[in-house]
């Protein structure tokens, strides 16, 4: 994917574009999660910070590397806010970022052509299933994702259990089914 069309657009002017990694030939699963947080901007990979170590973890649960698979984000800039003390922190994906980066999304997983996607959170279910689609509904089964042509399989985010530690245990009977679909790949 050529990203630097966007440089200037304004809801990219002045930040890191963080695009996918990993195989980008045919993968067994396209990981889609939803922006990049302050590890990712400064690396300038997906999935380096804490929900990363979520990731690795989760990664392990299903015998695959980080490498044989592709991961990327729907939006592909770190959404940020201030504080009135002038810190600033992640926000989630806005209006104009997300419509601005679900087309190239899609356009991205139609290259890559994953036999599965798997996304993380409702950021990432909602590029591709559609506003409605809500985690609560879809998590741990399989749908097809028509935007693509491909099977999809919809998971909580891992920083959720981040901060929610009452999801573990749904999340990990959730991988526990992704593996079996991924076994039958």
């Amino acid at each position: 994917m050529n990203w630097s069309a966007l440089e200037t657009h304004p809801v990219v002017e002045g930040r890191r574009i963080v695009p996918g990694e990993g195989c980008s030939k045919r993968p067994a699963l396209a990981l889609v999660g939803e922006a990049p947080g302050r590890d990712e901007e400064r690396l300038g990979r997906p999935f380096v910070g804490k929900a990363g170590q979520n990731l690795d973890s989760f990664l392990a649960a299903l015998e695959l590397e980080r490498g044989a698979i592709w991961i990327t984000n729907v939006v592909k800039v770190r959404p940020t806010k201030a504080s009135a003390k002038g810190t600033v922190s992640n926000r989630p994906p806005n209006r104009a970022e997300k419509a601005l980066f679900t087309p190239l999304l899609l356009d991205e997983l139609r290259e890559v052509s994953p036999r599965m996607i798997v996304t993380l959170g409702n950021t990432a279910l909602q590029a591709l299933m559609g506003p409605d689609a809500l985690i609560g509904a879809y998590h741990g089964r399989l749908t097809a994702c028509e935007a693509v042509g491909k099977p999809l399989f919809a998971l909580y985010h891992p920083a959720s259990i981040i901060y929610n530690r009452s999801l573990q245990a749904v999340y990990e009977e959730d991988l526990r089914k992704l593996k079996a679909q991924l076994a039958l790949l």
